[in-house]
């Protein structure tokens, strides 16, 4: 019998691919051996490399991983019946130590029961969410396995033990031939040592069930007399139940772990402000929010753009005794000088051109909850007395209407202008920058914060990560410095951006220089003049460096990198980009000379 790959679980499920010619590539590559149509699955996966009569799996740096019996591996020899799972595909490898008597019941009685077995994984799923949401975590699917295992394996008894070391007996399944013989149960021990067995004095087979790659339980059949001579094909049956028992197990604990998550983040809602840092400065806000989310007072917000001030905003909302209402926010540098009243006040249905419904305004959408009205400082002069008579009398007209709506609402107005300063000069009403100006709450800027640099880096990058489907486990030394060192003239905003930036141009695990925004390595604007001449030099000594700690190294990139310090694929990519190759190449024939 020949080393195979057998499908248990997939839309090739009962494919079988031979390893003995050759090493065999995973993927979507259409010359792959075993090609996935899975988008989560990349070009090539993961590799199977036959070496002196063994077989290594290594997994080709994808970012979803390969698993064997659950644990995600690197690299990984295989031994028979372990299960490979890539994306949604399960795949069971066979050493090919069986006899070669045992090839044909394999192969005419394992096929068509491995079908079935694979067809049932969307029940278990299915079942191990309706178990979940009726609270009866694992009795149901305890029952559903043992069922299985009796339509599609002929057994006198059954039997499902969950435990590492001394499993329990939680489920078990008695045929309808008189039980004459020892307890199969004493079978344990053996499959805990060894892993799946088939006894052919006792009839009894038996298999490891595996969750996140830890053996939690067993999984036991005896057969009757008549199957003897098929014992290898039911193991190998037995061995795929066993793999969509660990899914319906695994799809069990997730949905319970995620109904946790979800009650916790419930408690927490209420006081979450969704701002990310504990430096003082963010302590500091945190408690001047927490002071006067409770108070009926107008509130300004001021700082430098991207600072997250519409953030403070929402978190006094939902601080509020208003948080049950709406929240909304205005944008004044967008809203239209000539729509400004029907924009923030609505209007009837005919009070001008184009107004052919009643339509409510800002304000009136936020009645009994809170108003945000962003960048006040932008509001044309000759609208802000219509918002300071709405402010004073806590009433207002729809545009083309006579009735008057009373108004209940909280004001929290945002800037980063010096309105004291555009009060003096006339731009801004000095009455109603009063009637704004009741409690101001500055949000700081990242300078003033950067001890919340490295938290928030991670933040932004895990959920761009996300969102690009790229693994990405943090940042090297070089560009952790960089961020410490950037001025951040866009605050949070800034570096939010400067993450997502990060995420689709990095080809690595970790985020190198080059993958930041030009902007932090580039000169200031006052030194443009001298940026050519800069970026010379700078790229001249990196040259020579580099092409010094090549010769150290002996050529060994990877020496090379720890003589500069450097992570090695940041060292080939300057190599890369710096063009270096053919130099290197010369100075170390120079060297040798």
């Amino acid at each position: 019998m020949k080393a195979e790959l057998v499908v248990v679980n997939g839309p090739l499920a009962g494919t079988r691919y031979d390893l003995s010619r050759g090493d065999v590539f995973i993927g979507r590559d259409p010359n792959a051996k075993v090609r996935l149509a899975d988008p989560d699955v990349i070009w090539r996966h993961c590799q199977i490399k036959q070496q002196g009569g063994r077989f290594l799996i290594v997994d080709l740096r994808s970012p979803i991983g390969t698993y064997v019996n659950g644990m995600r591996s690197a690299e990984r020899w295989l031994e028979d019946r372990d299960q490979i799972g890539v994306g949604a595909t399960i795949l069971m490898f066979r050493s090919g130590d069986a006899g070669a008597d045992e090839t044909a019941n394999t192969n005419t009685e394992t096929k068509p029961v491995l079908l079935a077995a694979c067809s049932m994984v969307f029940l278990f799923r299915a079942l191990a969410a309706a178990v979940a949401e009726a609270g009866s975590q694992t009795g149901l699917l305890q029952g559903q396995i043992v069922r299985l295992i009796s339509d599609l394996v002929p057994a006198e008894e059954g039997a499902l033990l969950l435990g590492s070391t001394a499993p329990e007996l939680l489920a078990r399944y008695d045929g309808s031939a008189p039980r004459k013989r020892e307890d199969f149960t004493r079978s344990v021990p053996r499959i805990i040592e060894e892993g799946a067995i088939h006894d052919a004095e006792t009839n009894v087979i038996g298999v490891p069930l595996y969750l996140t790659g830890v053996l939690r339980g067993i999984i036991l059949v005896r057969v009757p007399d008549r199957e003897t001579e098929r014992l290898n094909a039911h193991l190998d049956t037995l061995t795929a139940i066993a793999s969509l028992a660990s899914v319906g197990f695994e799809a069990n604990r997730e949905v319970e772990t995620l109904k946790e998550v979800n009650s916790f983040l419930q408690e927490q809602i209420s006081t979450n402000t969704g701002i990310v840092g504990s430096s003082p400065a963010i302590r500091a806000l945190l408690s001047r929010i927490d002071r006067v989310a409770p108070q009926n007072v107008t509130v300004l917000v001021t700082g430098e753009s991207g600072t997250g001030k519409e953030l403070i905003a929402r978190a006094i909302h939902n601080k509020s005794p208003r948080n049950a209402c709406n929240f909304v926010a205005v944008n004044c540098a967008a809203v239209n000088e000539t729509l400004f009243e029907s924009e923030l006040f609505g209007h009837e249905k005919g009070a001008f051109t184009g107004a052919i419904a009643t339509r409510k305004g800002s304000f009136e959408r936020a009645q009994n909850g809170t108003i945000f009205l962003d960048e006040i400082g932008e509001l044309p002069l000759v609208s802000q007395p219509k918002l300071l008579r709405v402010l004073q009398e806590k009433e207002f007209e729809r545009v083309g209407g006579t009735q008057v709506y009373p108004l209940d609402v909280r004001v929290i107005a945002a800037t980063n202008r010096d309105l004291t300063e555009d009060v003096r000069t006339g731009k801004f009403r000095e009455d109603l920058y009063h009637r704004l100006n009741v409690v101001r709450i500055k949000s700081p800027a990242l300078r003033e914060r950067k001890e919340d640099i490295p938290v928030l880096a991670r933040f932004f990058l895990q959920r761009a990560a996300e969102r690009v489907k790229r693994q990405v486990q943090g940042f090297s030394p070089e560009a952790e410095e960089m961020l410490m060192g950037h001025s951040w003239p866009g605050n949070v905003r800034e570096l939010e951006n400067a993450m997502e930036h990060a995420a689709v141009l990095g080809d690595s695990e970790w985020v190198m220089p080059d993958d930041l925004p030009e902007s932090f390595s580039g000169p200031a604007p006052n030194e443009e003049e001298n940026s050519a001449r800069y970026h010379e030099s700078v790229d001249q000594a990196r040259r020579e460096a580099i092409l010094d700690a090549y010769v150290k190294g002996d050529g060994d990139y990877k020496e090379a990198a720890a003589i500069l310090k450097l992570h090695p694929n940041y060292l080939l990519r300057l190599v890369r980009n710096l063009n270096l190759r053919d130099e290197i190449k010369k100075r170390l024939n120079d060297s040798k000379k």
